[in-house]
């Protein structure tokens, strides 16, 4: 079974509203609906309190809904977030350093490749700072 019915279905059985729900968990209680509708997951930390609230073992909560496991995978696995920042420093590094030898061989008066490179450039630094921020 999917968890947000799970989750649900555990809290009207507990006859708890969302809204009670949400300060037991600490969050919002359009979070306990977003969990709710599945349109987002809950952190490790979230489902045990849930666990806890609703009495239910982890084991019923996870096991049962694939997408919910590719989450807590991706979202707990720090050796693949490493791996993905290591390989965006690179590929930003070499970027760079392909860029700074391309730019000066290109003659001053085309602008629109100097443009180009200095916009693969930022590209490049954006999608870093974008792994960067996504692992914080």
């Amino acid at each position: 079974m999917e968890i947000g019915k799970q989750l649900k279905e555990a809290r009207e059985k507990s006859s708890l509203t969302q809204e009670q729900v949400a300060e037991k968990v600490f969050v919002s209680r359009q979070t306990i609906s977003n969990w709710e509708n599945e349109k987002s997951y809950p952190d490790i930390i979230s489902i045990i309190k849930l666990s806890d609230l609703y009495s239910i073992s982890l084991d019923e909560l996870l096991k049962g809904d694939r997408k919910m496991m590719e989450h807590l995978d991706e979202s707990t696995n720090v050796v693949k977030s490493n791996k993905k920042l290591t390989g965006a420093i690179i590929v930003n590094i070499v970027l760079l350093f392909s860029l700074l030898i391309l730019g000066g061989l290109v003659p001053e008066n085309n602008m629109y490749l100097i443009a180009g490179i200095f916009s693969l450039a930022m590209i490049g630094t954006g999608f870093l700072l974008y792994q960067i921020i996504r692992r914080i």
